[in-house]
């Protein structure tokens, strides 16, 4: 597996090793071993999350103040622009965004560390993404950052009004809202 630090240094870009032939492919999605040595991280996954989204859903900028949680997200079906926001006032990173495509073709995966707020919008019809966190959802402690905040800037490869929950629409701008210390 190859491990590549994204434009936010904490969130990494992984690369499967893939096997395939004419039958098919196999891949190592997640090995705890492989992940600690070649990332130094330590996570402890406790729930696995699984969506289906058609194309332009766009979905965040979701993250938990309590129970927060670090996430591995990988691609099944379709592509995603996968989105990470850096929320933790003592980074030097604060406020600041980076965005990854994610296919089924590609394989790649995206870890995000507790800390960030997570987006993604689903680019083909018919996209499901599986992710793996290392806390609990809590919906009590779950907060929602404006997706098209002026002040964070993405540049969402739209095409047209993307279709957005009334919760996502209900986000608050980054600077009204609760952040990481």
């Amino acid at each position: 597996m190859k491990v590549t630090p994204g434009k936010l240094p904490e969130v990494l870009l992984l690369e499967p090793r893939v096997f395939g032939d004419d039958r098919g492919f196999f891949l190592e999605s997640y090995n705890k071993r492989v992940f600690r040595e070649l990332t130094g991280i330590t996570a402890e996954f406790v729930q696995d999350n699984h969506s289906r989204s058609a194309r332009n859903v766009l979905r965040g900028l979701h993250y938990q103040l309590k129970q927060a949680q670090g996430k591995l997200i990988r691609v099944v079906a379709g592509e995603i622009f996968d989105v990470a926001v850096d929320l933790r006032r003592s980074s030097a990173y604060f406020g600041r965004w980076m965005g990854q495509h994610l296919s089924a073709q590609n394989k790649h995966l995206l870890w995000i560390p507790a800390g960030f707020a997570h987006g993604f919008l689903a680019l083909s019809d018919a996209t499901e993404v599986l992710y793996k966190t290392t806390d609990y959802y809590a919906p009590e402690h779950e907060r929602c950052v404006l997706w098209n905040d002026p002040d964070i800037g993405i540049d969402w490869p739209l095409v047209g009004a993307p279709l957005v929950s009334d919760k996502d629409r209900r986000g608050v701008a980054l600077k009204h809202a609760e952040t990481f210390p």
